[in-house]
């Protein structure tokens, strides 16, 4: 670029483009002067030596014409050549053939590096290019999102088989048509987002749909792209289902295997004739294992009935530091050390969030029985939050503490920290369980949103 323009601006190239043009300027400029020297040795001669007669003028002035003439052919092919070759390889740039290379030598050698080695530039930035819309064609492909991208008249430019699907059409017959066209133009005014029930070619559902401006090629267009978020939700849906027939399905054969086993031997052991003398304690023992079984997986099915039905929670004020205390009292194995904290009110309700504590403190006491645990509570911007750590081995390693009916204690069932999750949540609020970070042991985070205005809660509760 610096060259081209230093051709047109001498006095601003840079010192190595404008060398090269020099040296090629001054090979022309010497080649020129050849060309005149015959004419001008001619006229020498006959100015210097008196030539008499018209043949020795004539054959003088026709040497100097046919050399003259060879010279200026030799000048041109010497000038015109070079320049063909910078012809044919910025021709080959411009229709894009970037494999074509010229011979490096010459009186423009240096310029014939440059162009070689903008060719070679050029075809490995279309090859970045090419690699870069392959593989942004094949995430397209593989997304479950319908992708529509529109250029700025809002024609169609480009659209995914998610798209393609969802249209119900195939890509000629969709590519280069308007949004309104395509039944997509209600789709691209605001907001640029909301959720949607519609029905399409391509299927009937629930749909996510965003759009947002783009440019390309320094023009204005809009991306629309549409997510069947029906589709994902009986995904999620389908698998809760498997995750909890799995659970019930193994609870319900560790109590009914045992109860069949023992059902047999009793229906054996009556079938024998005569009766042995023991029949009765291992008829009684038979009944007692079937009873245990039995009440065993009707607390299960209870606890599995109290997660499914917990009712909305009715909130009223609640003080905080009240409501700590009186869960810790309720907790006999240990005494729990209760850190006073600010008095605090919270829109709640108080059985359910009762609930919740007795379940993070009784988690807490079963993993540091002979240990320390501690419970504090205070404000943070805008929440209420309860803490209760203790001294114990740690969390174990796995990702569904707060999955229903997941334990890993001996005689667990599960529902605990399920239940205290969907308490806090029904709140506005949320609890996580994180390992402790001044040594051993766990801590459990519960928070509300403090909603109710301190001093007056608390005057109302004087009054």
């Amino acid at each position: 670029m610096s060259c081209a323009m230093g051709s047109m601006n001498p006095g601003s190239t840079d010192p190595s483009c404008g060398g090269r043009l020099l040296r090629f300027e001054r090979r022309v400029g010497w080649g020129s002067l050849l060309v005149a020297l015959p004419a001008w040795l001619a006229l020498g001669v006959m100015l210097g030596i008196p030539v008499a007669g018209t043949q020795p003028r004539l054959a003088l002035w026709s040497a100097a014409l046919v050399l003259t003439v060879l010279l200026s052919r030799w000048q041109v092919r010497r000038v015109s050549y070079p320049l063909y070759t910078l012809s044919g390889l910025l021709e080959a740039l411009r229709e894009g053939d970037y494999s074509l290379r010229g011979v490096q030598g010459g009186v423009l050698g240096d310029v014939i590096y440059d162009i070689n080695a903008l060719a070679e530039r050029l075809q490995q930035e279309r090859l970045t290019f090419e690699e870069s819309s392959h593989l942004l064609g094949k995430t397209l492909a593989a997304l479950d999102s319908a992708v529509f991208a529109f250029d700025g008249t809002g024609k169609l430019r480009l659209v995914n088989p998610a798209g393609q699907r969802l249209l119900g059409r195939a890509r000629d017959d969709v590519f280069g048509r308007s949004a309104d066209a395509l039944g997509l133009g209600e789709w691209l005014a605001p907001p640029t987002l909301r959720i949607v029930n519609h029905s399409f070619a391509g299927g009937a559902g629930r749909y996510e749909v965003r759009h947002a401006p783009l440019r390309s090629g320094g023009r204005g267009g809009q991306l629309l792209v549409i997510n069947d978020v029906g589709r994902v939700l009986r995904e999620e849906e389908r698998q809760a289902w498997q995750r909890l027939l799995r659970v019930l399905g193994h609870e319900l054969n560790n109590s009914l295997a045992p109860i069949r086993s023992m059902a047999g031997t009793l229906a054996s052991l009556l079938a024998r004739d005569p009766m042995p003398e023991d029949w009765r304690g291992d008829f009684r023992d038979g009944v007692e294992i079937i009873a245990h079984r039995a009440e065993s997986l009707g607390r299960f099915l209870a606890s599995y009935s109290r997660l499914a039905r917990l009712p909305a929670p009715q909130q009223q004020p609640v003080e905080l530091g009240e409501l700590v205390r009186k869960a810790a009292r309720l907790e006999q194995r240990l005494v729990l050390q209760v850190e006073q904290g600010d008095v605090l009110w919270v829109q709640a309700d108080p059985d359910q969030l009762e609930q919740a504590l007795i379940n993070l403190m009784r988690n807490a006491v079963e993993a540091a029985p002979a240990g320390k645990v501690s419970v504090r509570w205070r404000r943070e911007g805008g929440q209420a939050v309860i803490e209760v750590e203790d001294d114990g081995p740690g969390l174990p390693t796995s990702d569904n503490l707060f999955v229903p009916f997941f334990t890993t204690k001996p005689g667990g069932s599960g529902i605990g920290l399920a239940l205290t999750r969907q308490i806090a949540e029904a709140h506005d609020g949320g609890v996580v369980l994180a390992p402790r970070a001044d040594g051993s042991g766990a801590l459990a985070r519960l928070w509300l949103p403090c909603t109710v205005d301190d001093q007056a809660s608390s005057s109302d509760q004087r009054a």
